[in-house]
């Protein structure tokens, strides 16, 4: 996977309206789908062997057979028990492609959203990091999941959680996972537009919702060279941007690209 921007070609739908004709990446879905599919499909989790790591890499092996192609996040999935950070009753389907309710309305992201999002940070290091990334902060914690698995490729992730009772849910989940992440996440109740000043600058920004603009703060707070990548709004949908914080000749300057069509939950402010 290289660093250049993948450019789509657009169509049009019923309203006239320009939309690209690749699938949109839908890693939240509609609540009401996510939370039908997990009552038709859920099943009693005890016995089916999920702590094995062969579940997990089955679901590597799709996700690489998918087009997920960098190997560092592949491991990093393969390390995280996903059937942690989400409800007993919906295990049996922790290590499928697809979205599932984690409550107040919020889902967990599809692993293959979460892993293409992540390798586009890993793509903005620069060669003597290229290994790692450095300081991540992730706006939208949920379930924890997300900042679990890019603690195992991150020296420090800051994660926000905007939801106290999905905040506090993220600590349980991080601890019960134990060695998977756990130690190098911190997590921080508060408003994620406003980013974490008291931890910047951050060498990558990540975000699990979607905004009408990318709020200043978190450029402020990403370090010159650092990258960002989040979803915004693009007409009547979403679209992820990524933006690189650029020095040339002793001068900071922003690089926006976009890349697929996504859907996610509205970024909103203030906490609750």
């Amino acid at each position: 996977m290289t660093d250049r921007p993948r450019r789509f070609p657009l169509g049009l739908d019923k309203l006239g309206t320009a939309t690209p004709t690749k699938p949109v990446l839908m890693p939240q879905r509609h609540l009401r789908e996510a939370v039908a599919d997990a009552a038709r499909l859920a099943r009693p989790s005890s016995g089916i062997g999920l702590d094995s790591a062969q579940v997990r890499l089955r679901m590597v092996q799709r996700l690489r057979a998918e087009g997920l192609a960098d190997e560092r996040v592949l491991d990093a999935f393969a390390a995280v028990p996903r059937h942690v950070f989400v409800d007993s009753a919906l295990a049996t389907q922790a290590y499928e492609d697809t979205s599932l309710p984690i409550g107040h309305g919020q889902t967990i992201s599809k692993p293959s959203v979460v892993g293409r999002m992540i390798a586009l940070l890993l793509q903005g290091q620069t060669a003597s990091t290229a290994a790692r990334l450095g300081r991540v902060l992730e706006i939208g914690s949920g379930c924890g999941y997300q900042a679990a698995v890019l603690a195992q490729l991150a020296r420090q992730v800051v994660s926000i959680e905007r939801i106290r009772p999905l905040h506090d849910k993220a600590r349980e989940n991080l601890a019960q996972a134990g060695g998977a992440g756990a130690g190098g996440v911190r997590l921080v109740y508060g408003d994620g537009r406003l980013g974490h000043a008291p931890a910047a600058p951050f060498d990558a920004i990540i975000a699990a919702a979607g905004g009408e603009d990318i709020p200043p703060a978190w450029i402020e707070q990403l370090a010159p060279g650092g990258r960002l990548v989040a979803p915004m709004a693009r007409g009547r949908g979403q679209v992820l941007v990524v933006i690189d914080k650029l020095v040339e000749r002793g001068q900071v300057r922003l690089q926006r690209s976009e890349q697929e069509a996504v859907l996610f939950v509205p970024l909103e402010s203030g906490v609750k």
